[in-house]
């Protein structure tokens, strides 16, 4: 990749473009799910800075220099943004329709970035910029900024179900429990080495996660680990692990689960979200 190029992402959000237009240009609210620290000067040529720890390429303020380019309150920001060194323009728009609002993503570079894998590193930074912007702007949620400077980035989430362990671990092994809030026809050989089949059918648009995952760890009703490819379905990229620990914890379970393997942490994606979300599909199963 030699020349300028151009990444597109979109999310339709349950939120008014009124609420998600503050977020994106209010100072403290970005402080809060985008960046360690931010400086806005709304109008035309103004500030648009934002850096620190939870921000790719813009680890110092000097490093910062964005410019508002245009705006229109409420539907679209226009920006400047220079992440590892390489100028781009930012624009997001917002389109608001039944009750929804379609946050979408022109993100033009011009010229290469030096990483690894650019354009996925793109994509996944706003995947996961736009995952915060949601439980931020929902309530529903934590938002998951991580330090992009961890050499052992993770994915960790807990939450109790009210159920015993012995239910909860059923809910992650037996095929038809499975069925009902993660998989869609899973196989599932109960042992260690055994066949972790969620039976995902592979789908360019959204992901590769259809091969089966391997069981790495099987401790009856305390813990299960699986491997996890690379979604993109890049053999280059080392496989990742997903534990589920499961610990009594008054008449419930607490299950944490840990996501591990990541090379770099922008790579988590939008995987805190997707599974807060499974982990709440789970409860309800397994409750």
């Amino acid at each position: 990749m030699t020349q300028a190029w151009k990444h597109e992402y979109s999310l339709p959000l349950p939120v008014t473009a009124v609420r998600l237009y503050r977020a994106l240009t209010d100072q403290s609210e970005l402080e809060q799910w985008f960046a360690e620290h931010a400086r806005v000067t709304l109008e035309p040529g103004g500030d648009y800075r934002f850096w620190g720890k939870h921000t790719i390429g813009t680890p110092a303020e000097g490093e910062a220099t964005g410019r508002i380019i245009s705006l229109v309150p409420e539907r679209e920001l226009k920006f400047i943004w220079t992440p590892f060194g390489v100028r781009s323009e930012v624009t997001i728009t917002l389109t608001p329709a039944d009750g929804t609002t379609t946050v979408s993503i022109e993100h033009h570079l011009d010229g290469p970035i030096d990483q690894p894998r650019p354009k996925e590193l793109i994509d996944d930074w706003w995947r996961l910029s736009l995952g915060n912007l949601m439980v931020h702007t929902t309530g529903h949620g934590k938002v998951m900024r991580p330090d992009f400077s961890d050499p052992n980035p993770q994915v960790r989430l807990s939450i109790v179900i009210d159920a015993k362990p012995e239910k909860v671990f059923g809910a992650l092994i037996e095929p038809e429990q499975l069925n009902k809030w993660l998989a869609k026809d899973a196989t599932i050989e109960p042992r260690v080495g055994g066949r972790f089949d969620l039976g995902w059918k592979t789908d360019p648009d959204i992901g590769h996660e259809g091969e089966a995952m391997e069981i790495l760890e099987l401790v009856p009703n305390e813990k299960l680990t699986i491997s996890w490819p690379d979604w993109r379905g890049d053999t280059s990229v080392p496989a990742q692990s997903v534990t589920w620990q499961l610990e009594p914890e008054g008449n419930g379970t607490r299950v944490t689960l840990t996501h591990t393997g990541f090379t770099r942490a922008v790579d988590v994606s939008d995987y805190p979200f997707g599974w807060g979300h499974f982990l709440s599909e789970m409860a309800k199963v397994a409750a």
